[in-house]
């Protein structure tokens, strides 16, 4: 009886399974560890997507899902048609674009200045003074920020006056067009430190060889900075800033809302806040939906047209 040929299997599809089998026996307890993360965000951000459906309801509390009336997209034509969708979607841009520049460029700045120095008490130190309004609430920061602005016995106003700037106090928190960049000034106090951490911690990456080749050549401070330090961080900021442009307009409405008033309320209102009081505040669940729906949808595109931009343009990316 004549033997039948055994047909060779493909060695490389055999050695991709085992070694993906063998990475994954390898690190067994790390994914363990993973998991309870993994049904987090499932059932906090995956789960809760079923309430979409919301947005194309008019949905009333208290009616099952089957009795529901199915409206369409009607509130999302609703939305577009709503002269003030567009001013808050205005003032949305502007804090969140003034966000952007000002507060993504000075923890940068902050953590190169942290770094070049010597002095390693005095780094600490300002390092901790830094970071430490991150854990403060909103509400506390308002009140600083409110009170630093009062024209009784705020510091500002005593200070400009003082100094001849102005010969009287002015009413910040009344003028709206200071509103945007009071926001901007009191985000980025609040959270310069803390971002400055992620910059610090790529710059002690950089390996330190780099600095005395150049110290050898003859390059001063500022071009260590310049071809050292900041190439060297250069794929922590891409990354950042690309997930920064995802989250251009989701600012959030706390600061907005403990900081603003009546009259400057055309300044204030943001999409957040929007939804919150034309929304759920009125009972308009569906339409609070539909404002939501539209936040998110245009996050995924800002996030995955600046991640092909980067990653066409520099090479680096998230994705």
């Amino acid at each position: 009886m004549k033997a039948q040929p055994v047909k060779a299997q493909n060695p490389i599809v055999l050695k991709t399974n085992h070694s993906i089998w063998a990475q994954i026996l390898n690190k067994k307890y790390l994914i363990l560890m993973s998991f309870p993360f993994v049904i987090w965000v499932f059932v906090f951000s995956y789960i809760p997507i079923w309430g979409w459906t919301m947005a194309f309801q008019n949905y009333k509390p208290g009616l099952p899902f089957s009795q529901q009336e199915w409206v369409g997209l009607l509130n999302f034509k609703q939305l577009f048609l709503d002269h003030d969708f567009y001013l808050v979607m205005r003032n949305t841009l502007a804090m969140s674009i003034m966000g952007l520049v000002v507060g993504f460029i000075c923890p940068i700045v902050l953590a190169v200045l942290l770094h070049e120095l010597k002095n390693q008490v005095f780094k600490r130190t300002v390092q901790t003074i830094s970071y430490l309004p991150h854990f403060v609430s909103w509400v506390v920061v308002s009140g600083i920020v409110i009170q630093l602005l009062s024209p009784e016995d705020g510091i500002v106003n005593q200070i400009l006056v003082n100094l001849h700037i102005i010969d009287k106090p002015i009413q910040f928190m009344a003028k709206e067009n200071w509103f945007w960049q009071i926001v901007t000034a009191a985000d980025v106090w609040k959270e310069i430190g803390w971002n400055t951490i992620i910059y610090l911690a790529a710059i002690a990456g950089i390996d330190p060889q780099l600095y005395e080749a150049a110290k050898v050549d003859g390059a001063s401070r500022f071009r260590q900075i310049w071809h050292i330090t900041i190439p060297g961080i250069r794929t922590t900021i891409t990354i950042l800033l690309i997930l920064s442009i995802g989250n251009l307009i989701n600012i959030g409405f706390e600061k907005q809302m403990l900081l603003g008033n009546p009259l400057v309320q055309s300044h204030s209102n943001v999409i957040q806040l929007y939804a919150l009081n034309y929304g759920i505040s009125l009972g308009r669940f569906s339409y609070g939906t539909a404002v939501g729906i539209f936040n998110s949808v245009v996050s995924i595109i800002l996030l995955f047209t600046s991640n092909a931009i980067f990653k066409k343009t520099t090479g680096e990316s998230v994705m």
